[in-house]
């Protein structure tokens, strides 16, 4: 049994979302006032607080009836960035032998650049270029791995343009959803996390 449902939080509940990467970084003031920075990790993390999306009764209970599906915080979902869910991308140069390549996005410029692992991307968005000409490949959505039916050519370049959703699970163990008088609802919090797997945490 997966702990991950393949299926997306409704973008509808979505809106109005805050959040973003997290990085940890351990920093340690020395006596002269000089800083040593030290991270954790390699990779963000991203948290999310979905609750500004919520306000009729009709909405809590789509809300409700997501939270239960999922046993709260037992299985993760996919979840839409609403500022970060495209790319486009080189995703590497052909040796005449590989034939699996791995979706990522790039941040930054060189030589100061993230490169991070897409995992989820979304059905019916990806598409592949070698050298510029569109071209058909498989796709694994549930990795965000891409497969060419014969490996490609010295020196040709496999580029890349989707969308993609970010994997999440409920952070709380419970949902405090209130009803007014009104029939509207008060909601304090809807908070998401990412779920980082192993192809995640991987260079691609």
């Amino acid at each position: 049994m997966t702990d991950f449902h393949d299926v997306r939080f409704p973008l509808h509940l979505g809106f109005g979302t805050r959040g973003g990467p997290v990085r940890s970084v351990d920093i340690l003031q020395m006596a002269n006032g000089r800083e040593v920075r030290n991270a954790r990790g390699r990779h963000s993390r991203r948290q999310y607080n979905a609750v500004a999306g919520l306000k009729s009764r009709e909405e809590a209970i789509e809300l409700l009836d997501f939270y239960e599906s999922r046993f709260g915080p037992l299985y993760g979902f996919r979840f839409r960035d609403p500022l970060d869910y495209e790319a486009e991308e080189t995703l590497g140069i052909g040796d005449g032998s590989q034939t699996e390549f791995a979706l990522i996005k790039t941040y930054g410029t060189t030589p100061h650049i993230y490169r991070r692992r897409i995992t989820k991307p979304v059905s019916g968005t990806v598409r592949v270029s070698l050298d510029a000409v569109e071209t058909s490949v498989s796709v694994d959505p549930s990795l965000g791995r891409i497969q060419f039916p014969t490996a490609p050519g010295v020196g040709a370049i496999i580029s890349a343009s989707f969308e993609f959703d970010v994997p999440v699970r409920f952070a709380s163990e419970s949902l405090d959803i209130v009803l007014d008088d009104f029939g509207s609802t008060q909601i304090q919090d809807i908070p998401l996390i990412e779920t980082l797997s192993s192809e995640a945490l991987s260079n691609g």
